[in-house]
């Protein structure tokens, strides 16, 4: 899918695992507060075109990019695409992210631990860096800012079901920590939003019965909604936290 439309010199938000759920909403209340947006996602296209289309909808330009993040190539061409259309970046989400599926350490295939490492980790990282480059304020950019999505799984560990996604997405957090100090000089924000259980359909496949024994531990007692996150996400983004950085937030009902 392609843009429509004249360049957009200053550059857009790029969202990773854009086309549906969390990133959808982060995408969409992006490019209500008249920011431009290209998202890039895996599967889903009409999923990913129902979401471009109510980014237009508000009047500022949007872009589906067909990209998996956890292959470099697929990052560069995207980047590229992106720099095609909007002339720049301005500042990152890295949401794009995969369970690998539930497991115990005794069941646990290499495979399984690979993708979910290259795609949460290694993708972070190098869409991180790809960002860095064009917003670095010592690279002729003009700084911005990025945002990591965790999860309260780096809180429980998920023993008996996904350690080894838990164990990503402490990556990610300390991986926030890290670059938060290391781009503060170049005029990059570097933050985190770390989620709970949110209404969407990964944690709809647990069960009713299974999603009722983990609501029965927040305090709020109910699901998270994907808009919720995405305002935490578009606070960190905008100039009311221009002094915010290296800071995880928690949208997670309390617990």
């Amino acid at each position: 899918m392609t843009a429509e439309g004249s360049v957009v010199p200053q550059g857009a938000l790029v969202v990773t695992g854009g086309g549906r759920g969390i990133g959808s909403r982060i995408a969409v209340q992006a490019a209500r507060a008249g920011m431009p947006v290209a998202f890039f996602y895996l599967n889903r296209g009409a999923e990913a075109e129902a979401t471009l289309s109510e980014i237009r909808a508000t009047g500022v330009e949007g872009l589906a990019i067909r990209a998996d993040v956890s292959i470099e190539s697929d990052i560069l061409s995207a980047f590229a695409e992106v720099d095609r259309v909007f002339g720049g970046v301005r500042a990152l989400v890295n949401n794009a992210a995969t369970n690998g599926g539930r497991a115990r350490l005794r069941d646990l295939r290499q495979d399984q631990l690979e993708r979910t490492f290259r795609t949460n980790v290694f993708g972070s990282f190098l869409c991180s860096r790809e960002a860095t480059r064009r917003m670095s304020t010592q690279r002729s950019g003009q700084g911005g800012a990025i945002v990591n999505i965790s999860s309260g799984a780096t809180r429980t560990g998920s023993a008996d079901v996904w350690v080894h996604y838990a164990a990503s997405k402490g990556a990610i957090e300390t991986m926030t920590l890290g670059l938060s100090r290391e781009l503060a000089s170049e005029g990059i924000r570097v933050n985190a939003v770390r989620c709970g259980i949110i209404d969407t359909e990964v944690h709809k496949g647990h069960g009713e019965d299974r999603v009722k024994d983990l609501l029965a531990r927040v305090p709020m007692a109910r699901m998270g909604t994907p808009d919720e996150v995405a305002a935490a996400v578009s606070w960190l983004l905008s100039p009311a936290a221009s002094y915010v950085t290296g800071t995880t937030i928690d949208v997670m009902g309390g617990l």
